[in-house]
């Protein structure tokens, strides 16, 4: 079957999912979703095929019982509160930075203006008509491949990740409760607690392997220990020269930054926000943290710095809207 007719009937077996008031029989299915075959055996190794796909591109797929049958029969259904993205409700400002963001730095292929999660991002950034911006100077590129959406699935639903993992000992498969992506170094990492070593590791996502299987969701609770005990922190790089950088961070995104700055740096907190006070050796690595949060944080003291980061967005913003 040519890719497009595939393409149309996983399409219409979606729309089918998502319109759904009640879960739908396979027999249903194959009634009403076009493209389908007449006969059992066919339509079974196909829809077969289609829902794992759909699940693999991070659709939620469910079973459930359908109501009022009896003897109970099992249906399919994708519940639009899992699916669809919420209305993040930017204003103008946020919306703006956003789009300075993805000006500057382009996640993915950058060869891919029209793939799928480019055109998520620049619809959120403001460009919904399907129009572009000049982005031939974007300062970096950041890669991503098939396994991000893989593991984010499990960061979000709390799902332990099982996958082959290439070290310098050899591969092995780990069997890990995922807490975070980060991308640090030029390299994408997995923070987790590993239950081979009964510890907390980080992984580098080019170093799992394909094969990544999701256990349960909501099977692992969180961290058993302390974000502020990770080893590394780019924003520390062993320097002697350390500079103290006053940093207040809005309430709603301040959960988040404490967990990586750690309750130590906690200068003072109330119910619009909070101030840190962190210890910094590499200005460029905090300066992207700190740009992470967009206008949720603000950078107080020192002076010195406030002024050079107000400087290099200034350049920013002059060089890529030219």
């Amino acid at each position: 079957m040519a890719a497009a007719d595939k393409f149309e009937r996983m399409m219409n077996l979606l729309a089918a999912l998502l319109d759904a008031r009640r879960p739908l029989t396979a027999e249903q299915i194959q009634e009403r979703v076009a493209g389908y075959s007449s006969d059992k055996e066919a339509f079974r190794r196909t829809f077969e095929r289609d829902k794992d796909e759909l699940r693999d591109l991070g659709v939620p797929v469910q079973l459930a019982t359908v109501p009022g049958t009896f003897p109970e029969q099992q249906g399919y259904l994708v519940d639009r509160r899992i699916y669809e993205l919420p209305d993040l409700d930017l204003e103008p400002d946020e919306v703006a930075a956003l789009r300075l963001a993805l000006q500057a730095v382009r996640v993915g292929d950058p060869t891919a203006h029209d793939s799928e999660s480019s055109a998520a991002l620049w619809r959120l950034g403001g460009v919904a008509d399907g129009s572009t911006l000049d982005v031939d100077e974007e300062l970096a590129t950041i890669p991503v491949d098939e396994r991000h959406a893989v593991i984010l699935r499990g960061v979000l639903e709390r799902r332990v990740c099982e996958f082959d993992y290439d070290s310098s000992t050899g591969s092995s498969r780990r069997s890990v409760e995922p807490w975070r992506i980060g991308y640090e170094r030029g390299h994408w990492y997995l923070t987790g607690y590993d239950q081979q070593r009964s510890d907390q590791r980080s992984f580098r996502l080019d170093r799992i392997g394909e094969r990544i299987e999701l256990g349960d969701p909501d099977s692992f609770i969180g961290p058993v220990r302390a974000p502020e005990d990770r080893d590394y922190k780019p924003w520390d790089d062993g320097s002697t020269e350390v500079q103290i950088a006053v940093l207040r961070v809005d309430a709603d995104q301040a959960p988040w930054a404490r967990e990586l700055l750690g309750d130590h740096t906690v200068d003072s907190s109330d119910s619009e926000g909070t101030t840190f006070r962190v210890p910094v050796t590499s200005w460029p690595a905090f300066r992207s943290f700190l740009l992470s949060f967009l206008d949720r944080a603000e950078l107080l003291e020192p002076l010195e710095l406030r002024e050079e980061l107000i400087a290099w967005l200034t350049a920013v913003a002059t060089e890529t809207s030219r």
